[in-house]
């Protein structure tokens, strides 16, 4: 029971309360033009066209911001990601962090042979999987919880979810506190995460 609240409390990657002040001068309008960089893998507005991309648009700040710095040491391995982030200040980091979270994201859809699953998971999780439930951290309609630095996973592709559960479920994706994420995926089929991935695409 002590594993499965901790692995409650997991997210797709958190950061250090050390981390937390770098976005709070963050300008958007600066940030705009900083991100013009990223717009061909993440879009002008940060809905990405790509399914293999992220989409950062409403993204919480404070994840951007950890996630840039996690690829600029190395902590999170990118080599794409590396090269973009390794020549960013913490201002630039926080401006386009601030750009991105200001705008709106779009939303797809889920396929409905997977969508019963999918919201199983997401909403209750599955005790006897010893899977915990995703909403505790994520929020009902995926906007995640800014607070805590939780992602908002609204609308995301979900082909780019996917992969990052199975770099979780591989234990290849291993920024700090990586570990938690590890411990909800361990016990994932490939039909869960498919399920889970999908849901997430269409949850608005």
């Amino acid at each position: 029971m002590k594993r499965l609240l901790l692995a409650t409390a997991a997210t797709l990657g958190i950061f250090s309360s050390a981390q937390a002040d770098v976005f709070v001068n963050g300008d958007a309008e600066a940030g705009k033009t900083k991100a013009a960089a990223c717009a061909g893998c993440h879009g002008v507005d940060g809905n990405s066209l790509l399914s293999s991309n992220p989409k950062l648009a409403g993204q919480n700040a404070k994840y951007v911001v950890a996630q840039l710095q996690y690829f600029k040491s190395g902590e999170r391995d990118n080599a794409v990601m590396k090269g973009m982030a390794s020549g960013l200040s913490d201002q630039d980091m926080a401006d386009i962090a601030a750009y991105y979270s200001a705008q709106t994201p779009k939303v797809g859809a889920a396929d409905e042979t997977l969508v019963h699953r999918g919201e199983q998971i997401y909403r209750g999780g599955d005790k006897e999987a010893s899977i915990p439930a995703c909403i505790g951290c994520h929020g009902p309609q995926g906007e995640g919880n800014p607070g805590s630095n939780y992602p908002a996973l609204s609308g995301q592709h979900e082909d780019y979810v996917r992969a990052q559960l199975y770099a979780y479920r591989k234990e290849q994706r291993v920024n700090p506190k990586a570990d938690i994420m590890m411990g909800v995926t361990r016990y994932m089929s490939d039909k869960d995460i498919d399920a889970v991935s999908s849901y997430i695409q269409g949850l608005h």
